[in-house]
């Protein structure tokens, strides 16, 4: 009978943590799943159908966000991106 080590094999997994100075092309680009977040809190993305240039922040901020705003969408946003259903393995 083969022995037991109570070990399993565990891939670890980087956190993500995206910030105020990502651009909203590279977030979407590289986080599809943004999109859904992103329309929720009113921020235009490229795939919404609008041209969107700019930062996270400079997005934020042309709907009339504040400093503390964007740090909560910010911890939000990591939030729902390192939520299990959405990691890509």
């Amino acid at each position: 009978m083969p022995e037991i080590s109570g070990k399993r094999d565990q891939k670890v997994m980087e956190m993500i943590n995206i910030d105020k100075f990502i651009t909203i092309e590279e977030l979407v680009r590289n986080f599809p799943q943004a999109v859904q977040f992103l329309m929720a809190k009113g921020i235009s993305c490229i795939a919404c159908g609008e041209p969107v240039w700019g930062t996270l922040e400079d997005n934020a901020r042309r709907k009339g966000m504040d400093d503390k705003t964007i740090e909560q969408i910010v911890a939000e946003l990591n939030q729902f991106l390192n939520n299990p259903r959405f990691i890509k393995n």
